[in-house]
């Protein structure tokens, strides 16, 4: 499996095959002013036929593995411009989320454009007005439009759709403004089909100690409804699909520290695992105004 990443090094942009280990030296090659998302739609999903295309003629840069804190990563294929990227998902997906209420098809939402998109280490911005937040560990899908407005898969990564659980608890219909808040994305883009089981462990920090831990379970096994019927439906909307754009769609998530009863605050680190693909994000939730735990939502 080839996995594909983007990063900035002493100020030029680079990219790199392969998920580096920590304390390894980064192999990465510069990238100047190309833009890769024509090559990763001519490769049509294959790994093989994007390396090959991405590094022909590029000489490889070693990053000493004492130096890797000179290399900055990026969202995985996030364009230039932040308005070219859409973000957003489904919810209530999972199997264990399914009740009398469950629908023929998930909610969708969007959660922002590119720039909502923070990797590991970067604060998750919220707003004030926050009710009560919950983290969702899930996989993510990512696809670049071609000229002719067709969406083309291009892989999959992971992240942290942070929301805002108790405005929806409020009212149902208050999901748009509930999923406005950050979300992490890790850097590495599996350049393979969407995987069928993830499993992972959340913990959340407070004050530098351990508050609450949990397990999850995510992938296409783990969902209600068909991967490729949700997919398909949602870019049958040709409002989606303008040439160009970058989409990142989160698939939904396990149940969270908020089913569990905890109640997250301001200052919050949440560090997700997931575990069975070697991929951790870490990431302070930035929540002005919030010094106490928000109160319990039902």
């Amino acid at each position: 499996m080839t996995v594909f990443f983007e990063c900035v090094h002493r100020g030029r942009r680079h990219f790199g095959l392969g998920k580096p280990g920590d304390g390894e030296p980064l192999v990465l090659y510069p990238l100047g002013d190309d833009d890769p998302l024509p090559l990763v739609v001519a490769a049509g999903g294959d790994g093989a036929a994007l390396a090959a295309a991405l590094t022909a003629g590029r000489e490889a840069v070693t990053v000493p593995a004492a130096e890797r804190d000179t290399v900055s990563f990026r969202p995985p294929l996030l364009p230039r411009s932040a308005g070219d990227a859409m973000v957003g998902g489904f919810m209530q997906t999972h199997n264990v989320k399914v009740d009398a209420s469950t629908q023929s098809q998930p909610n969708w939402f969007l959660k922002g454009l590119g720039d909502v998109l923070k990797v590991s280490g970067e604060d998750l911005a919220v707003p004030s007005s926050a009710v009560a937040l919950c983290e969702e560990a899930e996989v993510v899908l990512v696809y670049v439009t071609d000229e002719q407005g067709r969406p083309r898969y291009a892989g999959y990564t992971f992240g942290n759709d942070l929301t805002d659980i108790g405005r929806f608890k409020r009212h149902a219909g208050h999901l748009s403004y509930a999923k406005l808040c950050d979300a992490a994305v890790a850097p590495w883009l599996f350049l393979d089909a969407p995987p069928q089981l993830v499993e992972g462990r959340v913990t959340i920090e407070r004050d530098g100690r351990p508050a609450w831990e949990g397990d999850f379970t995510t992938g296409a096994k783990a969902l209600h409804y068909g991967l490729d019927a949700m997919v398909s439906e949602l870019f049958s909307y040709e409002a989606l699909c303008h040439p160009g754009r970058v989409h990142y769609v989160f698939i939904g998530a396990d149940r969270s520290s908020f089913h569990a009863g905890f109640r997250m605050t301001g200052g919050d680190r949440v560090t997700i695992e997931f575990t069975s693909h070697d991929v951790t994000l870490s990431n302070v939730v930035r929540w002005p105004a919030q010094a106490t735990a928000a109160p319990a939502e039902g």
